[in-house]
């Protein structure tokens, strides 16, 4: 666990060190706080105390925010060379996804502690589903982990950012729109069973406060796929 944390808080600090960390925290909060108060169908507009818009639009948001953060995680460092280096070092490969896993998911975790104003401001304001809430934070950090694992595995197949992140959108957009889209085209089961890929449907089943098993184990087989085929990938360069 100890080299996991060290590559957590390195890659972490990376981020801050540099301005990527300020301008997507800024462009995320941004975004979220636009639209949860001010535009489109705002809490004021819909007369509600509740932060369902702030949910639909942050896992929009993070659609971007996550392929930016992990496109540099591998493929950086193997543009560099750096990953030889890494990988030469005392530390498994799973404890190098893992790390670089862990400090994205930070990354995440600070952008949603700097909405907590947001929470506290909308439960002042009426009756308030506290429960409903808190899962939908939970779907948001679960849809992040997916992402995450996703933009990591793409991370890992090439030595160009631009390429990962690319890559890693359009693997994100399929998840969460077009399996949906091609769900809608067929009835009975076998649409049933392509809505079920689907990372939307499942988010939206949480944020709801519903938490459904089937919900959680979807999530964790996307996360353990994807940094499995992440962890695969850099072992092949050993």
């Amino acid at each position: 666990m100890a080299p996991t944390w060290v590559i957590a808080k390195r890659e972490l600090s990376s981020y801050f060190e540099s301005l990527v960390a300020y301008i997507l925290l800024i462009v995320f909060l941004g975004l979220t706080g636009l639209f949860t108060w001010l535009l489109g169908a705002d809490i004021f507009l819909r007369k509600q105390a509740d932060l369902q818009v702030f949910f639909e639009v942050a896992q929009l948001t993070l659609l971007l925010f996550i392929p930016a953060i992990t496109m540099r995680q591998f493929a950086e460092e193997k543009r560099t060379g750096t990953i030889e280096l890494l990988l030469t070092k005392n530390v498994t490969n799973r404890q190098v996804v893992m790390g670089k896993f862990l400090s994205c998911l930070l990354m995440v975790g600070i952008a949603l502690v700097f909405t907590l104003p947001y929470y506290i401001t909308v439960a002042s304001l009426g009756n308030f589903d506290h429960g409903a809430t808190l899962s939908g934070y939970l779907g948001l950090i679960l849809l992040s982990a997916a992402y995450i694992s996703i933009g990591l595995f793409t991370s890992t197949l090439t030595n160009n950012q631009i390429v990962a992140f690319l890559l890693a959108l359009f693997a994100c957009l399929t998840f969460h729109f077009l399996f949906d889209a091609i769900a809608s085209s067929f009835t009975g089961w076998l649409g049933e069973m392509i809505a079920m890929l689907s990372l939307a449907g499942h988010f939206d089943s949480i944020s709801r406060g519903v938490l459904d098993t089937k919900d959680l184990f979807y999530f964790a087989t996307i996360i353990v796929l994807g940094l499995g085929l992440a962890e695969w990938n850099i072992s092949k360069r050993n």
